[in-house]
């Protein structure tokens, strides 16, 4: 026999074996007794619900999203799942029969809802994505049952992710805790060392404790690893924390920066102090807004891009409400501080009012893209908001082009000239006015982006800016007057010990403080961090 033809009908005979011998499709349904504890008590109801997430399968997410959506009965015995004017048997999924205002619809009570999270993140430790089963670790982790110990026990041993592992040996850990075995509640202790959660370090606390004269665990070996664990967590806490406040910091001198690098700038050539720039950060960010509402109206298919664009709008808007400042008011007034501090500060209120009647009085909030949403989790609760991470990359990009243009452009060039020695300058040709309108209009502009940057962390209102000026006039008085470098160290270093001395303080006492070290400061050294050079300045 040709071999070739025995192979075929070796293969058409095992086909037909199957056909006869097997379903031609093999159901996902339930097994009865999975569901029928719903028709029973509360107990076992709850008991229900367990078992399904111990189970997994799509059935399973069937059973327990027609609970949680109220459409999972009774009629007769039988759990039934109701849909619309039909029911279906709820383990296999067929019809039923029955009237539909015959069924009684299970309740879900508080017990039940927590229940059906304990049973969904369960099914989730299944899952194939890391942070779903990162997401469903840390769910079960909050308040692990020891009835769940086999179920997280045979998670650990398929788990592959460090991190997932970790948090499932601590819920391990806690469950460890409360073990007649001393060795066990040892160990279990020891593992809960490399934790960063309060509520562990809570938890180890707890055994340390005295009740009616003994100790609430009274094994010595077990109270010194919790000791010892206490003492790692608390450290890991305080390094997380101290992390977060930098961070902080960084961020609410990022803003600084923005707002004070435009002020650096304009008033180190001009010598004015100009109290609306505040105001200049509200233009910014209100022109951020507008530019949100057209890209909901005409492009919310790119509505996620809209920060990208007001860039360039934020910064136009703002630089030509300078030059129109610039041109008509401050241009008249130079040289008499007095009265350009009086007419910058009438400008403000003109320009708040301006903004009241064109927005409203309220305070607006702007939505963040998608991709600045969330943010990175450090440990002990600390997370690094996206949005502020953005916002310090973006401040770091604004110095940089700010930079390249003082020091590598002509324009930069006759700024810098104006600034040290404005005479001299004007006697070797350079043009000095326009040079005035030119960085007004710059500073003005970066003093939008400043908005723009603001505008994704805190509502957007007509007064926004006033909350900034004075900080923004510290900084620039602390760094030295047109001096980048020191507008940068000065912005976050007050940043970041503003936010260290909130914490240890409260805000008030923190800006008081923080205003009082920069007179004594510029007591000691008037031209701040940075002198400026020049001959002009040495006089």
């Amino acid at each position: 026999m040709n071999p070739f033809s025995f192979r075929r009908c070796w293969s058409w005979l095992c086909l037909f074996v199957m056909l006869s011998g097997l379903p031609l499709s093999v159901s996902a349904a339930l097994a009865p007794e999975r569901v029928s504890g719903f028709a029973g008590d509360f107990s076992s109801r709850l008991a229900a619900i367990e078992a399904l997430g111990a189970d997994g399968g799509a059935d399973a997410h069937r059973v327990l999203d027609a609970l949680e959506n109220g459409m999972l009965g009774v009629i007769d015995g039988q759990v039934v799942i109701v849909e619309g004017d039909a029911i279906r048997d709820a383990a296999s999924g067929e019809a039923a029969e029955g009237d539909v205002a015959a069924v009684t619809v299970i309740t879900v009570n508080n017990r039940i809802r927590r229940a059906l999270i304990s049973a969904r993140a369960t099914l989730a430790l299944a899952a194939d994505d890391v942070a779903t089963r990162l997401a469903a670790a840390h769910t079960l982790g909050e308040s692990p049952a020891a009835e769940q110990m086999p179920l997280l026990e045979q998670a650990l041993a398929r788990e592959k992710n460090d991190n997932v592992r970790a948090v499932l040996m601590r819920a391990i850990a806690r469950i460890n805790l409360a073990s007649p075995d001393a060795a066990l509640r040892r160990q279990a202790a020891e593992d809960l060392g490399s934790a960063s959660d309060p509520v562990v370090r809570n938890l180890l606390a707890a055994l340390l404790e005295k009740r009616d004269g003994d100790w609430v665990e009274p094994d010595a070996e077990v109270r010194a690893a919790a000791v010892r664990s206490m003492t790692s967590i608390e450290r890991r806490i305080t390094a997380a924390q101290a992390m977060g406040t930098v961070f902080s910091g960084l961020s609410l001198g990022s803003i600084l920066l923005l707002a004070a690098l435009g002020l650096a700038i304009t008033y180190g050539v001009m010598g004015v102090i100009n109290m609306a720039h505040g105001e200049l950060l509200m233009i910014g960010a209100y022109a951020t807004f507008v530019v949100q509402g057209v890209f909901r109206e005409h492009f919310p298919q790119w509505v996620d891009g809209y920060v990208i664009a007001a860039i360039p709008v934020a910064f136009l808007v703002a630089a030509l409400a300078g030059v129109v400042m610039e041109r008509l008011v401050l241009r008249h007034l130079y040289g008499r501080p007095l009265e350009s501090l009086l007419a910058t500060w009438g400008l403000s209120l003109v320009l708040i009012q301006g903004a009241r009647v064109t927005f409203g009085p309220q305070n607006l909030e702007l939505s963040n893209p998608s991709w600045m949403t969330g943010g990175i989790e450090l440990a002990a609760g600390v997370v690094l908001p996206f949005n502020r991470i953005v916002i310090i990359g973006f401040a770091a990009f604004v110095l940089l082009l700010v930079w390249l243009m003082m020091q590598k452009t002509r324009l930069g060039m006759f700024v810098r000239a104006v600034t040290q020695n404005r005479p001299m300058a004007g006697c070797v040709g350079v043009p000095t006015a326009r040079v005035d309108t030119l960085a007004f209009a710059i500073g003005s502009g970066v003093a939008g982006l400043g908005g723009l940057a603001l505008s994704q962390v805190a509502n957007v209102g007509p007064a926004m800016g006033q909350g900034y000026i004075v900080d923004t006039f510290m900084v620039v008085v602390l760094g030295g007057v047109g001096q980048l470098a020191g507008a940068v160290w000065a912005a976050l270093g007050l940043g970041i010990v503003s936010k260290f001395l909130e914490g240890w303080a409260g805000a008030v006492i923190a800006k008081i403080l923080v205003l009082v070290f920069i007179i004594i400061f510029i007591q000691k050294r008037p031209q701040g961090l940075f002198a400026l050079k020049g001959r002009f300045a040495d006089d």
